[in-house]
């Protein structure tokens, strides 16, 4: 009896192989795994750059004329220039937003803030597609409220076709980001500054100006940087807004020379994919070394108390007004408008729209088998990609965080680095690399190349999502089970895998509604039968067939929305986590 519960506490054995243990080759090959995906698509780009013809041409040879020809012939400063006026045009729309809706709905006693701050966030449910598809109809130059404006006053006063309207467009679709940083640090700041400006005989305007807009310096300036590199990669608006008048930027030069032309200058496509994996990797090397002394703006400590709200008086609802016409000309007159295309034969405020109310738009998706398809594909491809993405990070969070792996730190580095790549830099980068590697040509045109290209720009998201959970919780866990006798792998599959379940079924939920709007690397990577509602609604709207275009739009929205929903009940994950 005794002999017995002794042999039974003896701690576990574990094979080894060729001298190592399994946490080790675990280990390797996750950090293998992770740096293939990342480094697939960037190597085959640099060299394409660097060579005189395609990669599946024979006789290839070095040279640097593709970069020569892309600043001279090909015209591509303009683009540089382009590209940054729209960025920085986006970021200061955006970033002027999301600092004067996040102080109004969180800062101050406003009138139904509570729901107004909710509906903020809408837009990061909704492809940036699909809201470009909504301003077109309503604000367009033949859009519903654009042809009802020249009725009234005999002009339409703005310009969507232009830079400025773009970086309008998108900034609506970044203003959740600003917000979601600008409202967690309102919600956590010290109210003692506040307190002493009181003693002072400030007024609420004056505190908000002289305290609380200073220390809100580092999420304003998280925020606009991540904006700014956000706006330099989008496809949506400059294809949809700047090609019909001349306009081009990086993702939509790129498009138009690697997809739109019979006989593309890969050459040139990937010069200019180097160029602009540059940019973004200055921007965030300019946004670490911003934040590095973000130390001197911390305003939450130890006895720090729930900050108390402002009252403006009157000034309450000049507020009220600023927000509310906000969320209905931003975003929501848009989607209505969008819903309302989808159900009828035109939209235009010269004829009644009750009157040419239809079906027809939804009959035409599901009566063509190629649009059906995509509506699948699109779910399958979010579905298995965001567990697989979610599965893969979670095990190299745990390698980076909460192991002695030597390469933790480039691991971490590695997973983080498609956050510079650009959806349509990384789609053109996997199909040069499948092409390159000849037993892999024949995931080109595949789901599975979509899988793995979402899956990759997804590693920040999900990297983002997981790690926190991990750090929250002690090492003495991990101590204790080693004490037993318990291997790495051991440890994190039967302690901290359990524990760490909220984070991934967040991180799971966050990966599939980003994944369901994706579509930039599906541009070259998707054939005829691998199309996902993204690259299906951008070739409707290129041929003129509007009314499917806003059928999909509404179908996808219903997707994320049934899907949020039921995550919400099921996994009891919160909406805006």
């Amino acid at each position: 009896m005794t002999m017995h519960a002794a042999g039974s506490l003896r701690p576990p054995r574990y094979r080894r192989f060729l001298g190592r243990g399994r946490e080790t080759w675990i280990q390797y090959g996750v950090f293998l795994v992770v740096a293939v995906l990342v480094l697939a698509p960037l190597l085959p780009t640099l060299y394409q750059s660097l060579v005189d013809r395609a990669l599946y041409e024979p006789g290839r040879l070095l040279t640097w004329q593709n970069y020569a020809h892309l600043f001279t012939q090909a015209g591509f400063g303009k683009v540089v220039l382009n590209s940054l006026y729209f960025a920085v045009l986006t970021t200061v729309f955006a970033v002027v937003l999301s600092v004067l809706l996040a102080v109004l709905l969180v800062r101050t006693r406003v009138p139904g803030g509570r729901a107004m701050g909710a509906m903020l966030l809408w837009p990061i449910y909704i492809s940036p597609l699909v809201l470009a598809f909504g301003w077109i109809i309503m604000y367009g130059p033949a859009g519903f409220v654009s042809v009802g404006v020249e009725r009234v006053i005999g002009t339409v006063p703005w310009q969507l076709y232009s830079i400025p309207g773009m970086a309008l467009t998108e900034a609506v679709a970044l203003v959740p980001i600003g917000y979601l940083y600008c409202s967690g640090a309102l919600r956590l700041s010290d109210p003692s500054l506040e307190n002493a400006a009181r003693t002072c005989g400030a007024g609420p305007l004056r505190i908000l100006w002289s305290v609380v807009l200073p220390m809100m310096r580092p999420p304003i300036l998280y925020s606009a940087l991540l904006i700014f590199s956000t706006s330099l990669e989008t496809l949506s608006v400059p294809l949809l807004f700047g090609r019909p008048v001349g306009i081009d930027l990086f993702a939509s030069f790129i498009y138009i020379h690697g997809l739109a032309q019979s006989n593309p200058d890969y050459g040139l496509v990937a010069a200019a994919s180097v160029v602009t994996l540059v940019v973004m990797g200055i921007l965030v090397t300019v946004q670490a070394l911003a934040l590095r002394n973000a130390q001197r703006f911390i305003a939450v400590r130890g006895k720090a108390s729930r900050p108390r709200l402002f009252e403006l008086g009157k000034l309450r609802w000049i507020g009220f007004a600023f927000v509310f016409l906000y969320l209905v000309l931003g975003p929501l007159l848009p989607l209505l408008g969008l819903l309302a295309r989808a159900f009828t034969q035109i939209l235009t405020p010269l004829v009644n729209p009750l009157r040419l109310l239809t079906t027809d738009n939804f009959h035409l998706v599901f009566s063509y088998p190629a649009y059906v398809q995509s509506i699948w594909n699109s779910v399958v491809v979010a579905l298995v990609g965001a567990v697989a993405t979610t599965l893969l990070v979670s095990v190299a969070v745990l390698v980076a965080r909460r192991s002695g792996f030597r390469f933790a730190r480039p691991l971490e580095f590695t997973s983080l680095a498609p956050q510079v790549i650009p959806g349509i830099i990384l789609g053109i980068g996997f199909f040069w690399a499948f092409a390159l590697i000849g037993p892999l040509n024949w995931i080109n045109g595949t789901l599975l190349a979509l899988i793995i290209a979402f899956g990759v720009r997804s590693f920040p998201a999900a990297f983002g999502a997981i790690a926190p959970i991990v750090m929250q919780i002690g090492d003495e866990l991990d101590q204790a089970a080693r004490s037993m006798g318990a291997d790495w792998w051991k440890t994190f599959s039967r302690i901290l895998f359990r524990l760490i379940m909220p984070g991934l079924l967040s991180g799971f939920v966050l990966l599939f509604v980003q994944m369901i709007k994706e579509f930039t690397p599906a541009v070259f990577l998707a054939n005829a039968h691998s199309q996902v509602i993204g690259t299906t609604m951008l070739q409707l709207w290129l041929n003129g067939n509007t009314g499917a275009v806003a059928a999909l739009s509404c179908i996808q929205i219903a997707i994320t929305a049934v899907f949020v929903f039921l995550a919400g009940k099921v996994f009891k994950v919160r909406s805006h986590a």
